[in-house]
């Protein structure tokens, strides 16, 4: 039986009691352990479970806090989390709001370059083939530095020794802390929009990890990748590499070297004219005594020395085709001429005025003039016409006899 003087809370009261008793008793604290189940909500809210082999517990990464993280948790990943221990009522479940969240053995910002590096590489910001070639002489060039620092003082030092022509562009900007990416961006953006600028320096001195982060930065690497103009990167010491040279046209150690590969050396280019110019001159000079040498050659042939002689030559030449052509040609109308001569009599034996020239004549009936070839086509009395060679005569037939009669 239950006491009278027995408290009955119920599930709320006592939720809620287990609730500041938690609160109260575990202020921010610090847990260690491997995330699992992490999910990063569309609503930026994060959640994951810390275990270890013997237990788990929920934790949950609010945006307002998330938006900080240098890294993103994944499953798998040893961590430590910083944060207040809350028992979430409907559940009836306790978690972790998480505060801080650093990994365990690597720092956060490894981890965070290297899964921006993988990020980035798979979209290709990284690829050979979309860098653009550094200005062999460039004239203009933009720097986008700390405008205090040694950076600065090292670049413009080294252009006054290689080229006092080449005019630096400075363009004042923050390399660190937060917000200096979007200084740096705004560099970049100023020096695209101008036309006469030909490449773009981009760096600063050594540092730490942290000190150099800012050229880790999302926002800067992508701004860099796809700048209109060349930028070469100059960023810590040799031995750093950041997310930035990675994506920059042409990547240098350190912020001088960038000026040494960047601005050109004026001695040496006109020292190197200068060999350009002797050796063209020695070439120019071999090929003339060649040339002469072949034009010597022709000149000693002996149509160069006695050029009448070729002249004289010709003319011969054309006074012998003259004869011959003359000759052939007399000969062919001798016998074209022979050759009508004999047609010509041919056709004179065939021809009928020949036959009444030898006293032959062609008889003709008048006046119907029709030929007479037999004494049937005519009668007595009938009038007839006789063409002789030289004309003709009219006659009256008196008698026909036949050349049986004849005989």
């Amino acid at each position: 039986m239950q006491s009278p003087d027995e408290k009955i809370y119920t599930v709320t009261a006592l939720t809620r009691l287990i609730k500041y008793t938690l609160e109260e008793s575990f202020p921010s604290i610090w847990v260690e352990g491997e995330i699992s189940n992490y999910i990063h909500h569309s609503s930026g809210h994060r959640y994951l479970s810390l275990k270890d082999e013997n237990a788990t517990i929920k934790l949950t990464i609010w945006r307002s806090v998330g938006q900080y993280l240098k890294f993103e948790p994944e499953d798998g990943m040893k961590v430590r989390a910083f944060g207040d221990i809350s028992l979430y009522e409907k559940g009836g479940n306790y978690q972790l709001n998480v505060k801080k969240l650093i990994p365990v053995g690597v720092g956060e910002l490894e981890i965070a370059f290297r899964q921006l590096y993988e990020k980035l590489s798979a979209e290709g910001l990284f690829d050979l083939s979309r860098k653009k070639p550094i200005p062999l002489y460039p004239m203009k060039v933009g720097i986008i530095t700390s405008p205090t620092g040694a950076a600065i003082r090292d670049i413009i030092q080294i252009a006054r020794r290689r080229n006092d022509l080449v005019q630096l562009i400075l363009y004042p900007a923050q390399v660190q802390g937060k917000g200096a990416e979007l200084s740096i961006i705004a560099g970049i953006d100023y020096f695209n929009q101008r036309e006469d600028i030909d490449v773009i320096i981009a760096g600063r001195g050594g540092g730490s990890l942290e000190d150099l982060w800012v050229f880790n930065e999302e926002a800067l690497v992508r701004a860099i990748a796809g700048s209109r103009k060349p930028i070469a990167t100059g960023i810590g010491h040799e031995v750093d590499t950041t997310l930035s040279d990675l994506a920059s046209d042409l990547r240098a150690p350190t912020p001088s070297a960038a000026a040494e590969l960047v601005i050109w050396d004026k001695q040496a280019y006109i020292s190197g004219l200068h060999e350009y110019l002797e050796r063209l001159s020695h070439g120019f000079s071999s090929l003339l005594e060649v040339k002469k040498g072949g034009l010597n050659l022709l000149i000693s042939r002996p149509i160069f020395r006695c050029p009448e002689n070729i002249i004289l030559s010709r003319v011969q030449y054309l006074d012998n085709l003259e004869r011959r052509f003359a000759t052939v040609g007399k000969i062919l109308f001798e016998k074209q001429k022979n050759g009508l001569s004999l047609a010509l009599s041919r056709l004179e034996s065939l021809s009928p005025l020949a036959i009444l020239k030898r006293g032959y004549a062609v008889v003709k009936s008048f006046p119907a003039g029709l030929t007479v070839k037999s004494i049937s086509a005519i009668s007595k009395d009938d009038m007839i016409e006789a063409l002789l060679s030289d004309g003709s005569l009219l006659a009256r037939v008196e008698s026909t006899s036949n050349n049986k009669e004849m005989k």
